[in-house]
């Protein structure tokens, strides 16, 4: 067991599945939690609480999972390793560069939590934020990196699926109100054939499914999505009130239903890909 991440492989991994849950950990360092302003339920309230356990079941549909174990508020996997906020570490200078989510307080060493909530009173030293990510951000992503390389190496191909909760609050302006937004950074991060195939399993399920808005996908979709090179990445993010009371953080009478179609949707995932019927 690593302090960054949990790796379950399957008894048989098939097609170079693998699923990732960079926002679901839930071990809080004593240490950061005394240095922060906020208490520990709400520093919670930035996870995707409980998806590591929604998608338990992967393995058996013959997919690799990799779930965080360190939280997001303490630093995100989600991010660039230099995605550094001035305001949140001493020493980092402004730069034009800065993208939105990192302007906004959400870089790889958060300064807010959600509903803008500030986690520190003061920026924190330099040193901490390096410290965090060579023990926490590096290691899961040389295990991921290593996961999409050993994918290619065994079956022509890597298909990560990197899932996610979304709150239900910031589905209220569309309609019809989506279920799951599946985000494949407009085909820059995976093929189509994966994106269509993921959205008619979920239908299937009875989720209403929207693509790439208004979660089109962060880092880890930016990052690993090269469709050319045989790695194929989508971004799912999961309504929140499906499984869970998001004000109590604790899961609902929905989990279970939930966590049995993702079983069925990923094993729907395991056919044959267009990409390799093609070759």
């Amino acid at each position: 067991m690593h302090p960054s991440f949990d790796l379950i492989r399957p008894q048989h991994w098939c097609g170079g599945l693998i699923l990732s849950s960079p926002h679901s950990g839930r071990d809080y360092p004593a240490g950061v939690v005394a240095a922060a302003r906020l208490p520990e339920a709400q520093l919670r309230s930035s996870e995707d609480a409980f998806v590591d356990r929604l998608i338990a079941s992967a393995p058996g549909a013959g997919a690799v999972i990799l779930s965080a174990r360190i939280p997001r508020a303490v630093v995100d996997l989600n991010r660039g390793r230099d995605d550094l906020d001035p305001l949140a570490v001493e020493g980092v200078q402004p730069s034009g560069a800065a993208n939105a989510r990192t302007l906004a307080g959400l870089g790889v060493i958060p300064r807010v939590v959600a509903h803008g909530r500030a986690i520190y009173d003061r920026p924190i030293p330099r040193a901490e934020a390096e410290r965090r990510l060579d023990a926490w951000w590096q290691p899961y992503h040389d295990a991921l990196s290593g996961l999409m390389a050993e994918a290619v190496a065994r079956f022509g191909q890597a298909v990560l699926i990197d899932v996610h909760s979304m709150p239900r609050e910031a589905l209220t302006h569309l309609t019809p109100r989506p279920h799951a937004v599946l985000g494949d950074r407009h085909g820059r991060s995976a093929g189509g054939w994966l994106r269509l195939k993921l959205a008619e399993a979920l239908e299937r399920e009875g989720l209403t499914v929207r693509l790439n808005a208004p979660f089109a996908g962060a880092y880890i979709a930016q990052a690993y999505g090269n469709p050319g090179a045989g790695r194929h990445v989508v971004q799912l993010e999961l309504d929140r009130s499906l499984y869970m009371d998001e004000a109590r953080i604790v899961p609902h009478e929905g989990f279970d239903a939930l966590s049995a179609s993702l079983g069925r949707v990923f094993a729907a995932m395991q056919g044959p890909s267009e990409a390799l019927a093609a070759e």
